[in-house]
């Protein structure tokens, strides 16, 4: 059976979730970035390596790819192990897991080469054996930013200068001007890579001139007439360009975009780390203002509030592998969903999100450096049914709440809000929703004069705990609630009477204080009543209530359940 392959392919490549939920993101955190179907599986590698690794036998693209992480390693172990028996044992224990490999090749070749990576660095206790190497690229790529040559190539006025109907929009034609050539000279190794001849303005002008015509389609998103500047999730590739991606991002920033720059947790080779800060005056430089966010499982408000105070945020994505979706961090995965554009620098980052049927939540721009020369780009458009809402839409929402409240209490009434189970209860959202509108409707009919909120009315598709917490919150805190009414096992049994059924096992007992969301609630409801003395809290007791923990990524229910 297919199902039953596609675990076996995910297990060996520890990828499952089920399995192993501390390392691998849930489902629920994947569709932050990947559109997914319900049943649909994401397979962290090109269509091409996928197909490659369903045959029976060896295929020899996997079996090239496999040696290739191999003499990757070797190369590791020649150049900084000294001790000939620890070269010895590395080198054994990294062919033996090579060989193992090969008997059924269905590893994705770059979750071989971490395996490799991670028993090198284990062994040989060196924690990142390239920082050196990254600060030389970096320091050559520093020097030759500060040339004549490159104000040169990077300033010289076009031969032609379109015929702008305004000052603006001159503006933006140069900014974009200038993002082209520093794309194309950030895939320029040999301005970092030796002491080798650093290109000039002819090599620049022929890049330009072939400029793939995809970035006409990430152009139009910088149109200052969309009205909308953009949140701007931007994947490094390597040291030495990173200078140039700097200086692209300083462009961004300008043009009024915010920007979240990713680094790797742990050395991966030649790709910055968000530790390479520390140590490497000239990266320190070029990043100076940025705010660094290391906190791994930041929540949502916190990332908007990051994004919002500091046009350009630094996080690590939570690895020290090629990009893989299962393994990034929370934070990575909430700042892509919070993202309007993803832009992935280097080949890999571009066999992941191009090279693949796969389709993402943002729009992706990935380019590189192709092997004889010249710039690839490609833009991929966010799937057709990929919903996103911005901080904007979602605090419409709250201020359209607010404004009923608001209306209600200039009419004389009350104001009630009622927090109940929705999500917290695995497979009972459905029941959960059913239960909470029809005691409302009970407490309408039973009480005059009072506006009831009921978040039940509220939700509308697409919308993740993330978005909902955000928006709720935000009504919340607006001082306009008079009676916070939580949900208690009467209400739930009243409920199940009001709809004519007995009350099942899975519900009998329950209350708000099961419920993740409504012990945030009330976290809230007492801070609130702190400033709103009259505010009333009804329900359980909230003591009762601090024995859950957090929301699961994405989920509606406790971060401690299995919500399937």
């Amino acid at each position: 059976m297919l199902d039953a392959w596609l675990l076996h392919f995910m297990t060996e490549n520890n990828l499952e979730h089920s399995i192993d939920p501390e390392k691998n993101a849930s489902p629920e955190q994947l569709r932050f970035m990947v559109s997914l179907t319900p049943e649909q599986i994401y397979i962290p590698c090109t269509d091409a390596m996928f197909g490659h690794l369903l045959t029976e036998r060896a295929d020899p693209e996997v079996v090239a790819e496999y040696k290739a992480r191999l003499a990757r390693i070797d190369g590791l172990i020649d150049a900084f192990v000294a001790e000939e028996y620890t070269r010895r044992k590395i080198r054994t224990l990294c062919e033996l897991k090579y060989r193992q490999a090969l008997v059924k090749p269905t590893l994705i070749p770059s979750r071989l080469g971490k395996r490799l990576n991670t028993i090198f660095l284990t062994q040989s206790g060196l924690d990142d054996p390239y920082r050196e190497r990254r600060r030389a690229a970096n320091r050559r790529a520093f020097a030759f930013i500060q040339s004549e040559t490159f104000r040169t190539m990077l300033h010289a006025c076009p031969s032609d200068l379109p015929g702008c109907r305004s000052i603006p929009e001159l503006r933006h034609v140069l900014d974009v001007l200038e993002l082209k050539r520093l794309f194309a000279m950030s895939a320029m190794p040999e301005v970092w890579e030796g002491d080798g001849t650093c290109p000039g303005g002819d090599a620049l002008e022929t890049a330009l001139a072939n400029f793939p015509k995809d970035f006409e389609k990430l152009e139009a998103l910088f149109d200052p007439r969309r009205g909308s500047k953009l949140k701007i999730l931007y994947l490094a590739d390597s040291a030495g360009g990173i200078m140039f991606d700097l200086l692209a991002i300083r462009t961004l920033l300008r043009m009024g975009h915010r920007v979240i720059l990713v680094f790797k947790e742990g050395f991966y080779f030649d790709v910055p780390t968000i530790w390479d800060v520390d140590g490497d005056p000239i990266l320190e430089t070029a990043l100076a203002g940025a705010h660094f966010l290391t906190d791994p499982r930041v929540s949502k408000n916190d990332l908007l509030q990051a994004i919002r105070e500091n046009p350009l945020t630094v996080i690590s994505d939570g690895t020290r592998e090629r990009l893989n979706l299962y393994r990034v961090s929370v934070t990575f995965a909430r700042a892509w969903k919070e993202a309007d554009l993803v832009v992935a620098k280097g080949e890999y980052n571009h066999r992941r999100l191009i090279l693949t049927s796969h389709q993402f939540t943002r729009n992706v721009a990935a380019f590189h450096r192709l092997p004889e020369g010249g710039l690839c780009f490609d833009f991929k458009a966010r799937a057709p049914g990929a919903r996103s809402f911005t901080e904007d839409d979602i605090t419409a929402k709250a201020e359209e709440i607010i404004m009923g409240m608001r209306q209600a209490r200039a009419a004389g009434r009350t104001v009630m809000f009622y927090s109940a189970v929705i999500g917290s209860i695995p497979g009972q959202t459905k029941v959960a929703i059913e239960l909470v509108t029809a005691f409302v409707a009970h407490l309408r009919q039973k009480l005059a004069g009072i506006s009831i909120i009921n978040p039940a009315e509220h939700f509308e598709e697409g919308m993740d705990a993330d978005d909902l917490m955000f928006m709720w919150e935000k009504v919340q805190r607006s001082g306009l609630i008079d009676v916070w009414r939580f949900q208690t096992h009467f209400d739930i049994e009243k409920s199940f009477e009001l709809l004519g059924r007995k009350v099942p096992p899975v519900w009998a007992g329950k209350d708000a204080t099961f419920s993740t969301g409504c012990t945030k609630e009330m976290r809230i409801a007492l801070s609130m009543q702190q400033r709103h003395r009259e505010m009333q809290i009804i329900g359980p007791d909230p003591e009762k209530f601090f024995r859950r923990r957090e929301y699961g990524v994405g989920r509606f229910c406790d971060a401690g359940i299995d919500c399937g």
